[in-house]
């Protein structure tokens, strides 16, 4: 798989986070935190910073060379505006992975998660050769479920207590979508 950056956008580009992201990652993370807050687990303050950043950046190359997890961050020039990631890759009979993903609040609204969503798909079944993805979405993150469905995702259920989020165990609606 290619570490180069691909265009999403006419200028949004996609490519496994570097080292050098930490600040620009820490920058996006800080400018972003009350708008995620709802969404992602309760985050320490080392968390939103370069350091905390270079810790993440390190973890997750590690279990991208180990096969288990595929980051790719969202870039537009210097700045990050974005994540995706493809988690707990299970091959054997299963060759199944989890999707997240998150846009800038400034740039929601204009395609950015759609295009970074078919992006993962198709690297999820044409690079990496997996059967299925599967997302998960606060039952109220009606957002999300849209851009989910728009990429093919179908719903499959809801999962009580799946996931902590914003310091609560909250249910999730499940998604999937079968790629072959």
């Amino acid at each position: 798989m290619t570490e180069n950056s691909i265009a999403l956008t006419e200028t949004v580009r996609v490519r496994v986070p570097r080292r050098p992201d930490a600040g620009p990652l820490a920058d996006a993370y800080l400018r972003n935190r009350e708008h995620l807050a709802p969404w992602e687990p309760v985050r320490d303050e080392e968390f939103f910073t370069v350091e905390g950043q270079a810790a993440s950046i390190e973890s997750k190359l590690g279990l991208f060379i180990a096969g288990s997890d595929v980051p790719w961050v969202l870039v537009e020039g210097s700045r990050i505006i974005g994540v995706i990631n493809l988690s707990g890759i299970v091959r054997g009979p299963f060759l199944s992975a989890h999707l997240g993903y998150w846009v800038d609040k400034d740039m929601a609204g204009r395609g950015i998660g759609s295009a970074a969503l078919e992006f993962a798909v198709q690297t999820a079944r044409n690079e990496l050769g997996l059967h299925r993805l599967q997302a998960a979405t606060l039952p109220h993150n009606s957002a999300s479920q849209r851009i989910l469905k728009r990429a093919g995702f179908e719903e499959i259920g809801l999962a009580p207590l799946y996931l902590r989020i914003a310091g609560s165990w909250q249910d999730h609606v499940l998604f999937q979508r079968i790629l072959y």
